[in-house]
C-alpha cells in the first residue's frame, strides 16, 4: 500500500480523498492554488504545498509544479479527483516516467476513451450500440453540414477531447449548424486545448443513465450499477440517483453486461463511467466514457455500502476488487444534489463570502463540502460548493429525506441552488420519475 498520496485537486473532492486516506492510515500531500490558501483541504492534509497563482493554467493544471511537489514530499502516488488533470494522458505518462503512481486508469485507456470520436469508433467496433455520428471528427462546416443532411435534424456538435457541456451545441437546421460550428471549436479549444468536434444524430426525450465500472490488474471487471443523471441543464447535471427508475431488472442486466464489454475492450483499470442515452422504447446507446471517477459516485456508495475512494487507491496498489466474487444488486435508493454557488433563477455564478454554513443532518443524509461558516467562494473555479446526498429505503423515502435536508440547509452570504431543488422536489413529473434530458426545458417553462 502507498505511504503518501498527493492530492492534485481542490475543494470537496480534495477532502474526500484526504478523508479516505485518512481512514487508510495514509499520509496526505495538498496542493492549493493562492486563491485557496484557507481551504478545508489545505488544513487537513498531513502537508500542503502552493502550486501557483489562482488561474487553474498556473497551478491546478501546472503538471510540473504538481510532480515537483509529490518528489519534494516523497509521495508515491497522485490522485486527480475529478476534473483538471484527472483524464490527462500525457499526465498519467509523466508521472508513470517519475515511478509515481497515477491512481486511475492506465494513459492507453484514458487516450482512447477521453478522445470522444475515438471513443465511438472503439465501441462500435465492439459491438457497443452508439447513437449515429460522424466517424470522426470534422474537418469542417461542409462536413457537418454532409452528415446532417444525411442523417437528419436534428444533431449535437460535441468536443472530441472532453465532456462536461463544454463545446456541445445543438442545432435543429442548417442556420443552427453553420452559426453553431465554430463555436464549438472555440469553446472546445479553450476548455481542454483541442479544437476538435464531431457530430451525432440529437435524440429527443432520452434519459442519461451511467453505468459506474471498476477494474482492476487481475482481469477482473465489474458494474456498481447505473445512475440516473438526466436532469441537467447546459448539459450539466444538477441531480443524479441510484438506481434509476426506468431500468428493471432485465434492462439493468443488458446494459451492465454491455457497460463491462465496453470497459473490457480497452483494457480498462480503475474507477470509471459507461454513459449511454435510453429512449423510451428501452433502446440505449453508447454516448462516452469518464476516465475518473465522478462527481455523483456517493450515490452508488450509498446503494452498496463500497467506499470508491478506497477502492480507488487499494486498485491502483495492485490488490484486486475487493468485491470480485459476490454479487452487488442496490439496496433502496439515493439522490444527490449539487449544491453550487449559482443564481438559482439565472445560474450566474455567485461568489463570495459565506456569512453562515448550517449543513443538515439526520438518518440518511450526508453532505461532501469543503466549504465553512466565512469561508469565501472564489471566483475562478467551478461553483459546486457542496454534493447533498440522501438514501431511503426506496425512493418516496429518498426524496422526503431529501426535501427534509434541504429544508435545513442553510447557506447565508452567497446565492445557492437549494431554492431551485426544492422546486424540482414538488414537480409532479420528478417524483413520478418521468424524467429525460429535456427536463429542466419544461421545468423551466412552467417555472
Amino acid at each position: 500500500m502507498f505511504k503518501k498520496i498527493l492530492v492534485a485537486n481542490r475543494g470537496e473532492i480534495a477532502l474526500r480523498v484526504i478523508s479516505a486516506c485518512r481512514e487508510l492510515s495514509i499520509k496526505t500531500v495538498a496542493i492549493y492554488s493562492e486563491a485557496d490558501r484557507d481551504a478545508l483541504h489545505v488544513r487537513y492534509a498531513d502537508e500542503d504545498v502552493c502550486v501557483g497563482p489562482y488561474p487553474s493554467a498556473a497551478s491546478y493544471l501546472n503538471i510540473s509544479a504538481i510532480v515537483s511537489a509529490a518528489e519534494i514530499t516523497g509521495a508515491d502516488a497522485i490522485h486527480p479527483g475529478y476534473g483538471f488533470l484527472s483524464e490527462n494522458a500525457h499526465f498519467a505518462e509523466i508521472l508513470q516516467d517519475c515511478h509515481i503512481t497515477f491512481i486511475g486508469p492506465s494513459p492507453e485507456a484514458i487516450r482512447k476513451m477521453g478522445d470522444k470520436a475515438l471513443a465511438r469508433q472503439t465501441m462500435a467496433a465492439a459491438g457497443v450500440p452508439t447513437v449515429p455520428g460522424s466517424p470522426g471528427p470534422l474537418e469542417s462546416v461542409d462536413e457537418a453540414l454532409a452528415f446532417a443532411r444525411k442523417a437528419g435534424y436534428p444533431v449535437i456538435l460535441k468536443a472530441s477531447a472532453g465532456g462536461g457541456g463544454r463545446g456541445m451545441r445543438i442545432a435543429r437546421d442548417e442556420r443552427e449548424l453553420s452559426g453553431a460550428y465554430e463555436t464549438a471549436r472555440a469553446e472546445a479549444e479553450k476548455a481542454f486545448g483541442s479544437a476538435e468536434v464531431y457530430l451525432e444524430k440529437y435524440l429527443e426525450e432520452t434519459r442519461h443513465i451511467e453505468f459506474q465500472i471498476f477494474g482492476d490488474r487481475h482481469g477482473n471487471i465489474r458494474h456498481l450499477g447505473e445512475r440516473e443523471c438526466s436532469i441537467q441543464r447546459r448539459h450539466q447535471k444538477l441531480i443524479e440517483e441510484a438506481p434509476s427508475a426506468a431500468l428493471d431488472g432485465e434492462l439493468r442486466r443488458k446494459m451492465g453486461e454491455v457497460a463491462v464489454a465496453a470497459a473490457r475492450a480497452v483494457g480498462y483499470t480503475n474507477a470509471g463511467t459507461i454513459e449511454f442515452l435510453l429512449d423510451a422504447d428501452g433502446r440505449f446507446y453508447f454516448m462516452e466514457m469518464n476516465t475518473r471517477l465522478q462527481v455523483e459516485h456517493p450515490v452508488t456508495e450509498e446503494v452498496t455500502s463500497l467506499d470508491i475512494v478506497k477502492e480507488q487507491i487499494a486498485v491502483a496498489a495492485g490488490e484486486p476488487l475487493s468485491f470480485a466474487g459476490r454479487e452487488l444488486a442496490p439496496r433502496g435508493h439515493a439522490i444527490e444534489f449539487r449544491i453550487n454557488a449559482e443564481d438559482p433563477v439565472t445560474f450566474a455564478p455567485f461568489p463570495g463570502r459565506i456569512a453562515t454554513f448550517h449543513p443538515p443532518g439526520g438518518l440518511g443524509v450526508r453532505v461532501d463540502t469543503a466549504a465553512y461558516q466565512g469561508y469565501v467562494v472564489p471566483p475562478h473555479y467551478d461553483s459546486l460548493i457542496a454534493k447533498l446526498i440522501v438514501a431511503g429505503r426506496n425512493r418516496e423515502e429518498a426524496i422526503a429525506r431529501g426535501r427534509r435536508a434541504l429544508e435545513l440547509f442553510v447557506i447565508e452570504g452567497v446565492k445557492t441552488t437549494i431554492p431551485l431543488h426544492r422546486r424540482i422536489l414538488d414537480d409532479p413529473d420528478f417524483l413520478h420519475g418521468k424524467l429525460s434530458t429535456r427536463f429542466m426545458e419544461r421545468f423551466a417553462a412552467a417555472s
